[in-house]
Parts: C-alpha cells; structure tokens; sequence
C-alpha cells in the first residue's frame, strides 16, 4: 500500500496557513479553531466540536487521479483515539457536497468514565478509579475513483462526541506494485542567497523530502554567492551531502535550469529532476512527495507541477493552472479557475470552480517535477535566458504524448506578478522575442493568430505612454527574431549587457530610489476638462484614446515640462490613456522602491511608430519562412550535447 498524500498540518503552526489545512463547518458546534494541533500529524478536537479536513492541502483531488493514474481506488487510513464520529464525504465537478460513510469512534472497555464523586470511607476520601488511556481505534476505508471523471475531492470530518477525540494521524493511500522514484532538485539562483540558503534549510529540515532526494543541484549564476551567506554552512549539514553547488556566468532561468537537466541525465540516478525558483519559501516540504507519489503512479511519463501561492499574502493561491490563448498566443489562467483565490476568506468546500478538474498546457517551474525520460525524448529548455522557456517545454511535450498536471496540495509561495514590473523593465525583451520564437514553433494558426497585430498594439500604447525603452526593447526582439534561430546560444551570455546598454540612453529606465531626486513637480493649469480623465469604456472608447493621443504627438512639447514633471503617478494608475496625457511625469515601479521620470519625445515617437509597423509587416511576411527556420533548427539547439558546448564555452569565459 503506498502513501500518496498524508494528512498534515502547518509548520510551526503557522496561524496565516491554518486556512489551508482544515476549515470550519457552518452550523453549530462547527469550530476547527478550538481544535489544538498536535504536530505535524495530530489534532485533538474538544467535545461537542466538529474538524473538517475539507482543505488544499488535506482533501483528496480525486479528479486527478482519477483522469491521469493508474490508480482506481484509494484508501483512508486513519487512526483515532477518544469518542465520536468520522464522516467521509466526496464532491463532484460541480461541488455538490456527498456523504458516502460515517464511522463511530467508541469507548473501548477498560477506560474509566464514571465522574468522580465525594464519597468517603471512614472519614477520608475514597480513592478515585484511576482513567485509562482510550486506546487507538485504526480504519481503513476504500473509496473508488470512478465517479470522479470531471472532477472532484474526497475528504473526512471527525466529530467529537461526549469526550475529546484525537487524530493521531491519517493518510490517502492505494494499492500498487510500483516503486518509489527519487529526484534530483535543481534550483537556479542569481544573487538571492538568502532566499536560497533558507529553500535549502527547508529541504534539510524534512525527512520525508530527503528520502526521495538524490541530489540537489544549486546552480549559481551570480556575484553575491550562496556559499559565502553566513547560514550556508548549517543548511549543507542538514542536507546530508547531497548538496553539489555549480558556479556558471548568468545564463538566466533557462541556462540554469537546462544545466541542472543535464547533471541529472549524466549522474543517471534519478527518475525526475525538480526544478525550483530561488525565490519561493518551501513552506509545505510534503509536496516534493506529493509531486513524486503522482508521477510515479501516473499513466504515461507526466511533468507534475505544484502550485504558486502568494509569498506576501500566504493565505492566497496565486496561480492554480495555466494555458495559452492559441489564437492571442497568451498566457491565461487555465478554463474555469481563477487567479488570487483568498482560501482564508473562501474554504475549498465553498469554491466551486476548484471542484472541476482543470487541465493545464504548462507549469511555471518556480516547482514542476519533470521525467528524466521526457528530457531523454525531448531535450532541455530552448536557450532562451527567460521567460516563456518553461510555456514552450509544456506545449513541446505534449506534442510528444507527455502531458502536464499541476497538481492540487502541492505549492510553494512565490512572489505574485502585481508585485513585479516585467512589462516595462529588461525582461520585455524576452518576453517579446520568446513569445514570437513559441508561436513561430507552436502556434496551429497559419500566421500566428492575432499575436502579431496586438505585438504592435502593445509597441504603440508604450510608444504613447513615454515607455520608450520598453518599446525599443521591443523592435529589438523582432530584429532578433529575424536573425533565426541560430543567434539563441551565443546570446545567452551576450544579450542582457547589450539591453542594459541600449536602456541606458532613456530616461523612462533611469529609476530612482526617491522622488525628491527629481526637480519639483510643476504644471500650467489645463484650459478646461476634468482633473482625472475618465477610464475608456469598450473597444471604440481605447481607439478615441489611441486616436487622441497620438494626434496629441503632434503638438510641441511643453517646455516648463522638459525642466519639471507635471504630475506624480503610481504605479497602480499608470495606464496608457492617462500617460498620454502629460508631457512629462515622474512613475513609480510595481514594487514601491524605484521611480522613473518620463518625458514625451516627438521624434523619437515617430520614429518608433514607423518602425514597429515596418517590423511588424515584416514579421507577417516573413512568417512561414521563419517557421520553417526555426521547426528544423530548434531540435538541434535543444540536445544535451547543444547545451554542453554553451557551458564549456561559459566556462572558458569566467576562466
């Protein structure tokens, strides 16, 4: 009988993860928080109290295992001590609630339950019966998955009755004559030492990860060096000598990551290699065993995924399963899930959408456990620094009969995306140019869909908003692009000096740490109209916009505006059509520590506008060429033996 998913609870009981791991009823009596934790596997409920496990990390996503195991039933095992009732409920894909079984939990003879009395003999108090521990009551209960082909999840509630009663422990198991894999761990990081010093403590503290643990990889890419943090030393003991640290020059996520793909293949150990963000806080170790318990039982060789939890807000699942818009070619939240789901305002009992199962074209490898035999079949990541790698890996191995599953009770806390400013800064290279590069490979529209028409929407509202370097970045992944696909390896190393470089020339990237490092805000009173422009409503009212604001481009700038900025806008009001606006305006960055100054530059608009349509007129033209470029080349520049020239050559620089 092997384990697949223990019931657990939060480490150091911490209280803002509660949530996650067992939930209030409505109705009387229904009070989990006057429950004590008892560990990592207890809990006592108080008489008259009612626990449900109805929870992420504790309820069973049978619709999963259901559609992608080889698993047909599971087991409830659980064992109790004290008095009162287990009840065993399921879901379907619409979230009806379902009782399929209710145990009573009994006194056993031998426990004393008289109340004491006053009684005397001669004089002194008679001795009171002495109570005896109730003994441990073990069930073991088979629930089959076959009703659950859409959807669903199977958990349990335990009710106290006259007494307390304790969970000692509990676990979903199943029968199954396959072996336990292990993994490597591959984590890349560039200069978060601390962040990664405490990811690797997380591993050590954890028994049950370590068990299925092979090696773990650290591929440093940075100058502030994981190995010099004062706590390194303590988080390598606890590792047991499984910790190897590989320095390389920054090759980005992609260059990291295919590196620690092609240290698991050539060690030859490992039945997966698990691949972690730097900066994620491992606060739930059980889901490396979750991830592993999944793929070793799953159908055909599966990239099994974990999910992103909000790493300011912990409560909140950032991100529950993703897909890409074919015809956009963007990435979305997966068909019927939702973003930023608050479990500490809405139970899992109550979020129905979370009860259909959810099918996923990818996996963000901030965690996503991959086969050593998919990587055998269908290489490492595309050379591509950042951004989209782990998007084009998902949709390269589905086409290879390898599907993905991001798998409900399995997650790690992340920095949300509202925190980050990755459509503005450096990374929108690579977002363009890599975006481009997965729909020239993947995309089933003749032309790439409606991708290229929005790229140039997207080009004009930065060109509009005084993100001039943002859309330059832009032009230059396109011109990238056309250089085909034989300019992705000797630019790992290259590109992200020669985009600091071009930045460097613009104002709107020069960021700084306070407002008071730019002149004082002055601006000649507009004529007329409102203080706050309204926000555009529909299609008709972001083309008026549009339409405004580059007839506006026309006019001469403002010349008080090219000595002060106009105005102060944070960053969660810098929008497009209200940029448009100014003249110049000073804007603060998604994570409130920098702020840029932006000026309107007529020529330099013009020029932009002429050229993004040329670019991308180009693009369209050329699009069934570069298809075919790039679907004959990139096979090559995926292979193991690819990505070894790219180190040794990486290496014989930092030599």
């Amino acid at each position: 009988m092997r384990t697949l998913q223990r019931v657990i609870l939060p480490v150091d009981q911490d209280p803002d993860l509660v949530t996650l791991y067992v939930s209030d009823q409505p109705g009387k009596g229904a009070d989990s928080g006057a429950a004590q934790m008892k560990g990592r596997r207890g809990m006592t409920i108080p008489s008259g109290n009612r626990t449900s496990f109805c929870s992420y990390f504790n309820a069973f996503a049978a619709g999963y295992w259901r559609r992608w195991s080889i698993v047909d039933e599971i087991h409830l095992r659980i064992r109790l001590r004290g008095s009162g009732t287990v009840v065993v409920y399921r879901s379907d894909a619409a979230a009806h609630r379902m009782r399929v079984k209710a145990i009573p939990v009994g006194v056993h003879a031998g426990e004393t339950k008289q109340a004491p009395v006053a009684a005397t003999i001669a004089g002194k108090p008679a001795k009171q019966p002495k109570r005896v521990k109730p003994p441990v009551q073990e069930f073991d209960i088979a629930l089959p998955l076959k009703p659950f082909l859409d959807g669903g999840w199977y958990w349990f509630e335990i009710i106290a009755g006259d007494e307390s009663i304790v969970l000692e422990e509990a676990e979903w198991c199943a029968a199954t004559d396959r072996r336990q894999g292990t993994t490597s761990i591959g984590i890349t990081t560039f200069n978060r030492s601390k962040f990664c010093v405490e990811l690797l403590a997380a591993l050590g503290d954890s028994p049950e990860a370590l068990e299925v643990i092979d090696e773990v990889f650290v591929v440093d890419q940075g100058t502030d060096r994981v190995e010099d943090h004062p706590d390194f030393v303590a988080a390598r003991a606890a590792l047991g000598g499984k910790l190897r640290i590989i320095t390389q020059g920054n090759l980005g996520g992609s260059g990291g990551f295919s590196r620690a793909m092609a240290e698991t293949l050539r060690s030859d150990r490992s039945d997966y290699v698990l691949l972690l963000d730097d900066d994620i806080a491992l606060a739930e170790p059980e889901s490396i065993v979750r991830l592993i318990a999944f793929g070793d039982l799953a159908r055909t060789p599966t990239i099994v995924g974990g999910h992103m939890f909000d790493l300011l807000d912990r409560p909140v699942l950032h991100v529950y399963g993703d897909t890409v818009a074919p015809y956009r070619w963007w990435t979305e939240a997966a068909p019927n899930t939702h973003l930023m789901h608050n479990f500490a305002h809405h139970a899992l009992a109550h979020t129905h959408w979370m009860h259909r199962r959810a099918d996923s074209d990818f996996n963000g490898w901030w965690m996503c456990l991959i086969p050593t035999e998919v990587i055998r079949k269908i290489g490492l990541s595309l050379p591509v620094f950042i951004k989209w790698d782990d998007v084009e890996y998902g949709l390269r191995a589905r086409k290879a009969g390898f599907p993905t599953v991001s798998l409900p009770g399995a997650g790690v806390w992340h920095m949300p995306w509202h925190a980050k400013d990755t459509a503005t800064d450096w990374q929108m290279y690579f977002q363009e140019r890599n975006r481009i590069i997965t729909a020239l490979l993947h995309s089933p529209y003749e032309r790439g869909g409606n991708m290229i028409k929005e790229s140039l929407f997207i080009t004009i509202k930065h060109a509009l908003a005084m993100q001039y370097s943002t859309a330059e970045l832009m032009l230059l992944a396109i011109q990238d692009v056309f250089k085909g696909p034989s300019h992705l390896h000797p630019s790992m190393a290259t590109k992200v000096g020669e985009i600091r470089t071009l930045r460097a020339c613009f104002t709107d990237a020069d960021a700084k740490g306070d407002l008071d490092a730019f002149p004082p805000t002055r601006r000649r009173p507009p004529k007329r109209g409102r203080a706050t422009p309204p926000v555009p409503e529909g299609t008709k009212g972001l083309l008026r916009a549009a339409a405004k604001g580059a007839f506006r481009q026309l006019r001469p700038v403002d010349k008080l505006a090219k000595i002060h900025p106009q105005s102060v806008v944070p960053y969660i009001d810098q929008r497009w059509w209200l940029l448009t606006k100014f003249d110049s305006v000073l804007v603060s960055s998604a994570e409130g520590t920098t702020v840029s100054w932006y000026r309107r530059d007529r020529e330099r608009f013009a020029s932009l506008i002429a050229r993004a349509t040329r670019l991308h007129a180009e693009l369209l033209r050329r699009w069934p060429e570069l298809v075919k470029e790039y679907q004959t080349g990139i096979p090559e520049l995926v292979t193991a033996e690819a990505w070894q020239e790219t180190f040794d050559a990486d290496g014989a620089a930092q030599r």
